[in-house]
């Protein structure tokens, strides 16, 4: 603790007010009836291919809603409301459709017919479809209509060893986020049909862990035998970059065995390796470049270093219109610091594999009274370390509140502190009652209700004329540019994709650059 308020005593508040951060959030598009709506992504929405703020996800069914980079929380909270304003008059006319509240998804249809995202006829378009054919064809299509919060997060002068550091302390340490802000603790019966699992039953239709926090984040989530197998560290950039690499160019024998086609000649996947392409590495956080045209991931983190996180931890809370709150976000900003400045040693291969079980664990029990974790080969009370880490908070949160001259960063500390304790007040408590006292025992229709009410308190919101022409505009402006790109397109598809996934594309051409601060 010492070390860490050494670190923080020496940060000018230039450098605090210069944190930024922006959210990217997913919503599966549902009918009024709380089936996941088959329609094609809405047209008044514009291109998912080129929008800057509106695209899909996985599924053509599944929204993603992208803000810009914002020096205050507050700004970041209201553009995501406007990009929910408009987004929510432009469904309410497509069909009668919604926006899915909760990280579990809605009625789904057979696996075969959850339409995939598609993005036009260039070769970056065509390609984003193949992708996700891959990854129905590896995990299942259901498995990704699963929503989440993205929350990117920087701040000056940090460089790729010191962003780093502040990973492998988030990994430690993930798992009070999910305690406190998990909110997906049960999932219609239909999700799971077929699949071996260990929820219990609720009701006819709804499954759930008792204890569960974020059924997103455990084994029913985003996770992956054949990921297992990548014990990938993040010691340092390169480490974690020739793990990269590797698990992108060596061929894995069942996916190899699947082929790139299938036998009428259609695309199967991408590639034929562990991963087809750097996004398909599940985590909780992810090192981050923002890209060139037509560069690959890795490439931009190796030639210019990591310019900032993204946390992929956060569940919807399906009690707040846009899926998260500023007090969260002011968490998020104290809890990222925390991690940036507290000692971090390295990682073992013994400590990741302790860190994917307290993970499962706090995902599938977190409430559990008495739950220990793994720490140092020794069993701890998951509420012992979880006050410890709050208490490291404080001086960080006041550091902050300094810098922006109010009191709102302290004020979202103390609001953990009291949820700590508080396990009646836990979102993913919250949810079990809500769908126990008001919901029939029904998750889907817990998840209806709340989906349509939400739906109106967005309409609700005022809306100015001059919003909507702004995103009408911007909708218009994206279809146009998607036009261009299929326009300027000469290489034949195949050719394309071989060039992409060549591992030439993942090479350094500037040695010593990646070390560089960001």
């Amino acid at each position: 603790m010492s070390s860490l308020k050494a670190r923080l005593g020496v940060i000018p508040a230039g450098t605090l007010q210069g944190m930024r951060r922006g959210i990217e959030k997913e919503s599966l598009r549902a009918q009024a009836s709380g089936a996941l709506a088959l329609t094609p992504h809405p047209a008044a929405l514009g291109s998912a291919l080129t929008h800057p703020h509106i695209t899909t996800d996985y599924s053509e069914s599944q929204l993603e809603l992208i803000t810009g980079v914002h020096a205050s929380v507050e700004a970041c909270i209201d553009e995501l409301t406007r990009i929910h304003q408009f987004t929510a008059r432009v469904l309410k006319d497509h069909g009668d459709e919604m926006m899915w509240v909760s990280s579990m998804p809605c009625g789904l249809p057979t696996d075969e017919t959850i339409p995939l995202g598609r993005y036009g006829s260039s070769n970056v378009g065509r390609a984003k479809s193949v992708y996700r054919m891959g990854l129905g064809h590896r995990y299942g299509r259901r498995m990704q209509t699963i929503s989440g919060i993205h929350y990117n997060w920087s701040l000056p002068g940090v460089s790729s060893e010191d962003y780093f550091g502040l990973i492998r302390n988030f990994r430690r340490h993930a798992f009070l986020l999910l305690y406190l802000f998990g909110a997906s603790p049960a999932v219609c019966a239909s999700f799971v049909e077929g699949r071996q699992h260990a929820l219990q039953s609720l009701s006819e239709h709804t499954m759930h862990m008792p204890h569960g926090t974020s059924l997103r984040m455990g084994r029913l989530g985003y996770q992956s035998d054949a990921q297992a197998s990548l014990a990938v560290s993040y010691n340092n950039l390169e480490g974690y970059a020739t793990s990269l690499q590797d698990a992108l160019t060596r061929p894995y024998p069942a996916y190899a065995k699947l082929g790139i086609f299938n036998p009428g000649g259609d695309y199967n996947q991408l590639a034929t390796s562990l991963l087809q392409i750097e996004n398909e590495f599940y985590g909780t956080i992810r090192p981050k470049r923002v890209i060139q045209p037509g560069e690959r991931p890795l490439h931009a983190l190796r030639e210019r270093g990591v310019e900032y996180i993204e946390v992929r931890c956060m569940d919807l809370d399906p009690f707040v219109p846009v899926g998260i709150t500023a007090e969260t976000c002011r968490f998020l900003d104290v809890f990222l610091m925390h991690c940036l400045l507290a000692d971090s040693a390295l990682d073992t291969p013994e400590e990741i594999a302790a860190l994917a079980r307290n993970q499962n664990r706090v995902a599938e029990r977190g409430r559990e009274p008495g739950l220990t974790l793994e720490r140092n080969g020794e069993a701890v009370p998951l509420v012992d370390w979880a006050a410890r880490l709050l208490d490291d908070l404080a001086p960080i949160a006041a550091a902050l509140d300094a810098a922006h001259d109010g009191n709102a960063y302290r004020a979202a500390v103390q609001a953990a502190v009291r949820s700590l304790h508080d396990v009646p007040g836990l979102p993913s408590t919250r949810v079990l009652a809500a769908i126990e006292k008001d919901a029939e025992t029904s998750f889907a229709r817990f998840t209806q209700t709340q989906s349509m009410a939400t739906r109106e308190r967005l309409l609700e919101l005022p809306c100015p004329t001059e919003l909507l022409a702004h995103f009408a505009a911007l909708s218009r402006e994206s279809v146009e540019a998607q036009k261009r790109i299929e326009l300027a397109d000469t290489t034949p598809f195949e050719i394309y994709r071989q060039q992409y996934v060549s591992p030439d594309r993942l090479q350094v051409h500037q040695p010593g650059r990646a070390a560089q601060a960001a």
